[in-house]
Order: C-alpha cells, then sequence, then structure tokens
C-alpha cells in the first residue's frame, strides 16, 4: 500500500474513533456517579490512543518515499497495536 492510501485509511479509522468517542462521551453523561468515572476512565484511554495514532499519521504524512519505504512495517505494527487497544477499550462498555 502506498503512504498516501496508507494515510487515507489512517484518517477514515480516526474519524471512525472520534464518532466511538463521541458516543461513549453521550453514555458518560447519562449514567450515574458511580458509572460515570468507569466511562471517563475509559474515554481517556481511548483519546489517549487516538491521539497516539494521529502522531503516526502525521509521521507517514511527513515522510519521503524512501523514508516511507523503510518504516512501513514500523508504522503498520505501530498502527495495529493502538488500533487493538482502542478496541479493547470500546469494548468494555458494548
Amino acid at each position: 500500500m502506498d503512504r498516501d492510501a496508507y494515510v487515507e485509511k489512517m484518517k477514515a479509522k480516526l474519524d471512525e474513533w472520534n464518532a466511538d468517542i463521541d458516543k461513549l462521551q453521550a453514555q458518560a453523561k447519562a449514567a450515574e456517579a458511580e458509572n460515570k468515572a468507569k466511562y471517563e476512565e475509559q474515554l481517556e484511554e481511548m483519546r489517549k490512543q487516538r491521539d497516539e495514532a494521529q502522531v503516526k499519521m502525521k509521521e507517514a504524512q511527513a515522510a519521503s518515499d524512501a523514508a516511507w519505504d523503510d518504516m512501513r512495517k514500523g508504522m503498520e505494527n505501530a498502527w495495529e497495536n493502538i488500533s487493538n487497544s482502542f478496541q479493547k477499550a470500546w469494548n468494555r462498555f458494548q
């Protein structure tokens, strides 16, 4: 996959995650005080993963074509780890 296609894929996933965070935030607002702390904890974890993914996306965007070839495998592994962490946090409240 070339860099531009990869970045577009990352942008789409980030948009999806932002929507998930918004949904969970709405649920947190409606939650009782006891559950609210749990929601806030998960929201913080999800935001951290999203922010880390945004950093990786910016690194991919800034990379030259030659550098992209060298860093693609590491970037894909990092993205997969971030994605898995985000999904685990999201699944706790589904």
